[in-house]
């Protein structure tokens, strides 16, 4: 009989099909798609589109670029997550933070905004195929809501100008608070009553929405049920567009009572690959490297922002569905989607919390839901660009000030204060710098978290407790956690202060029992304590070490073994003695 091939193995695993199920999640749900799937699929897929294309538009706004940069970016991520995602709930799109961070960027230049989705898109892809996903631990719960909040003032602020028609407003967020308010006199009638109506409206269906009971009614009360919540679940979309019609009627009369989007380019984007260079108005040139510096952190904090937050959506609702995702394919599915995206003049995209609720509640039953609702993206490029040239800029300003509000969420700090009061240092240098610089107000929450991280490691939790056992006057000094280098000094700075400079010098139980590690350096220096407490005629005693054996791998010979670890029946015949000084918890 002919023996397979020592590689053949290996091969055929590499092609199973369990591997492709884990590379291509569609064919795990294909084989069981059905007819009431389909119905409930086109359903969210429809309520969904209809929430997408006027948040895009309004987004698009946010990154200052044309609006129909926000549907170019909007229709990809449907197709591609369809094929590669693990959440049958998450949505694909442009966010409100992500907007603001590719406009702190890019400064609304386009084809700088579409060439950093390519380079987006390729370190996420990388991220997932080295199963990198772990650095996103990195960033601490504060930090990522001392973001979250200061974007949702920055990019609520910033609309502002638009509720009021004026114009010429700095984009810098303390500039900008200071002409908006100094340039109220020069507010345009038409856009304050238009916008704030249009607050009104959508603020009010939100709170009718969120009013709505499950509870189980006759008939006709279902049915006014699920008008309301059709109504509210879609006011983005009712509200530009009754918007625009009083828009267009005035403008079809000759006056210009709004300030309105404006001319859009008609059609879909054209398929090509993202340019690597740019040219200034002056008719500059602008290399792919020099784009590439420009961007600077940025380039880093994207990236990271965009898999942080689309993988979180993904794990909220994948709990609360009773399902499970796969962390390192979903970095793959969202690189993936912005790799082509940017081939369609699309700028960075992630997952969307509004819109995966919507698409959740509708009752999608897989991600084929993303295919309908980037149709209904398509479908607005290809035939209802003309009807946007009508849209007050007041009405998205709306939508998005909507959109943004619940972001703003200051309760964290009060929970913060309660339960770890150095957690408020890395949510208010987030929050505070983002005003600054949107990127280097995460730089600074990840730097103060990480300062946080060191501090705990060389400023371990040492439990104390005094005792006196004649002839013997001992220390038990109980460590909380594992010892590394940066604990050194403050371990033996303690020792030194509350054992060997005392008089007389006092022996010491140092209970081991939560050490899981100890490295090279904090070997050496307890081998330096060990010797200056045998000179002062003391002992320096180690309880419950967990891994005697791995501490003697590192150096120690048995001789100098024996000296720092007693043999454990005379350690607790010591111990015996002080039992009421040990009942720790």
């Amino acid at each position: 009989m002919e023996q397979p091939l020592l590689g053949g193995a290996p091969a055929r695993r590499c092609c199973s099909s369990g591997t492709l199920k884990a590379w291509l999640p569609i064919l795990s749900w294909l084989p069981r798609y059905n007819l009431k799937w389909l119905q409930m699929d086109v359903l969210a897929g429809v309520t969904v589109g209809l929430t997408t294309v006027p948040q895009a538009l309004a987004y698009a706004e946010v990154a200052g670029l044309p609006v129909q940069y926000g549907l170019y970016s909007a229709f990809m991520g449907g197709f591609i997550y369809t094929v590669l995602g693990t959440s049958k709930d998450v949505t694909l799109g442009p966010t409100a933070i992500m907007s603001l961070l590719c406009y702190s960027v890019v400064g609304g230049e386009p084809c700088r905004a579409v060439l950093l989705t390519l380079l987006c898109g390729l370190i996420q892809a990388t991220m997932a195929l080295l199963r990198l996903g772990f650095l996103l631990d990195f960033i601490s719960y504060p930090v990522i809501k001392g973001f979250t909040c200061a974007a949702a003032v920055t990019i609520g602020f910033g609309q502002v100008k638009n509720i009021l028609g004026i114009h010429g407003v700095p984009q810098q967020f303390f500039l900008e608070v200071y002409y908006t308010f100094y340039r109220i006199p020069e507010a345009r009638v038409g856009d304050v009553v238009l916008g704030l109506l249009c607050l009104a409206v959508l603020i009010m269906l939100t709170f009718m929405k969120m009013s709505l009971t499950s509870e189980d009614a006759p008939a006709c009360q279902r049915v006014a049920r699920n008008i309301v919540w059709g109504v509210a679940t879609m006011r983005n979309a009712l509200v530009v567009t009754a918007a625009s019609l009083v828009a267009f009627s005035w403008e079809a009369y000759g006056h210009h009572v709004f300030t309105i989007t404006g001319q859009t380019a008609k059609g879909l984007p054209p398929f090509r690959p993202p340019p690597t260079s740019d040219i200034t108005p002056n008719g500059t040139v602008v290399s792919f490297r020099e784009i590439v510096e420009g961007f600077g952190g940025g380039l880093a904090v994207i990236p990271f922002m965009g898999l942080l937050e689309s993988i979180a959506i993904a794990k909220a609702f994948a709990s609360q569905n009773d399902y499970r995702i796969n962390a390192n394919q979903e970095l793959l599915a969202i690189g993936v989607t912005n790799i082509m995206g940017s081939f369609v003049s699309a700028y960075p995209v992630t997952g969307s919390f509004g819109r995966t609720a919507v698409n959740s509640q509708t009752g999608v039953c897989s991600q084929a839901g993303g295919i309908i609702t980037s149709v209904i993206v398509l479908l607005s490029l290809a035939f209802l660009m003309p009807a946007f040239f009508y849209i007050p800029k007041a009405s998205l300003a709306a939508v998005i000030i909507c959109a943004v509000a619940p972001m703003v969420d200051f309760r964290v700090v009060v929970k913060m204060w309660r339960i770890h009061k150095l957690d408020l240092l890395p949510f208010f240098v987030t929050f505070l710098m983002s005003f600054w610089q949107v990127q280097y107000g995460i730089m600074g929450g990840v730097a103060m978290s990480g300062v946080l991280l060191l501090y705990n490691m060389a400023r371990p939790r040492i439990k104390v407790k005094d005792g006196e056992t004649k002839p013997h006057k001992l220390l038990v000094m109980e460590l909380d956690s594992s010892l590394s280098f940066p604990a050194t000094e403050y371990l033996s700075h303690r020792l030194h202060t509350q054992a060997l400079q005392v008089s007389p010098p006092r022996s010491v139980v140092l209970d081991c029992h939560h050490v899981s590690h100890i490295d090279y350096t904090v070997i050496s220096e307890l081998r330096d304590l060990l010797r200056q407490f045998k000179l002062r005629e003391v002992n320096l005693i180690f309880s419950r070490v967990q891994e005697i054996n791995y501490l003697q791998r590192l150096w120690m010979d048995r001789k100098r073994l024996t000296e720092a670890f007693i043999c454990e029946i005379e350690l607790w015949k010591i111990l015996g003695r002080l039992q009421h000084y040990l009942s720790v918890a």
